[in-house]
């Protein structure tokens, strides 16, 4: 079902233009290529969910998968497979560099969204108890 939900176009606003200072401005071996891994699915996520309500589980699921198949496709240099190497924008969206760990730093990702999730939802249910015995 489509939806529009502010909250979560703030938190899309936000990270992209974390990610997009950690792009511009890091070069280093830690933070540009894992926590801006660990920060894009965060990203996607939170984009989704600012248009579509659905399950946290099946978006997060579904953005897990995603990364995961961009990730494969980078292992088979689906860049420049495309004829798109000397394409900035293919080659940052779409990235040309199959790394193991970025699998490692995307799930870490959606897990901390499930954490936050999970705690949200505990939070709600909470209100509704007190709420109900008042």
């Amino acid at each position: 079902m489509f939806t529009f939900n502010k909250k979560y176009l703030i938190l899309t606003i936000i990270l992209f233009l974390i990610e997009v200072l950690i792009a511009v401005f890091v070069r280093d071996a830690f933070v540009r290529p894992y926590v801006g891994d660990y920060l894009v699915v965060i990203l996607i996520y939170c984009a989704v969910r600012t248009v579509l309500k659905a399950s946290v589980w099946k978006v997060a699921v579904g953005v897990l998968l995603f990364s995961f198949l961009i990730e494969t496709l980078q292992y088979f240099h689906i860049v420049n497979r495309l004829g798109l190497e000397n394409n900035v924008v293919a080659r940052s969206v779409i990235g040309i560099g199959f790394e193991w760990m970025d699998f490692v730093a995307y799930t870490l990702g959606i897990l901390t969204v499930l954490a936050f999730e999970s705690k949200k939802l505990n939070q709600r249910i909470k209100e509704r108890l007190c709420i109900i015995q008042s």
